[in-house]
């Protein structure tokens, strides 16, 4: 599974130091990016290529244990289901060893209208090849 780190500074708690629950919908955000661009799929290129944009749809989140200022995270992504308008990613965020979060998030292909739209055939059958039979 891609993993990619993230530092906990204090833009990203509250007042006691814990990071704020909203954070962790942008580390997830920026290890989908970043598994997305390790496939050789940046948004740009998703946009100008491809005529294709992806916007989260859905997101089931299981807060576990809290992250707090100066901690280093690994949060990964994997692809765990890929459908023709839409691709499923399963994360989690790690501190070490002790699991902080788990999350299935589905995200939309939509047109450069922002109308949900088929991923075009070329890349879904490349991201339909990297979809993780345990992720």
């Amino acid at each position: 599974m891609f993993s990619h780190p993230v530092r906990i500074y204090w833009e990203d708690t509250d007042a006691g130091g814990v990071v704020y629950h909203a954070q962790y919908g942008a580390f997830l955000e920026r290890a989908r990016s970043e598994w997305m661009r390790a496939q050789g799929y940046g948004q740009e290129r998703l946009r100008t290529q491809h005529g294709v944009l992806f916007a989260v749809r859905a997101m089931q989140l299981d807060f576990l244990k809290p992250a707090r200022l100066d901690d280093a995270l690994e949060v990964s992504a994997g692809l765990r289901e890929c459908r023709r308008a839409s691709v499923v990613f399963n994360q989690r965020i790690r501190r070490g060893d002790d699991l902080l979060l788990t999350a299935q998030v589905r995200v939309a292909a939509l047109g450069l209208d922002f109308r949900p739209r088929p991923i075009p055939e070329p890349l879904y059958d490349e991201l339909n090849a990297l979809v993780e039979k345990d992720a």
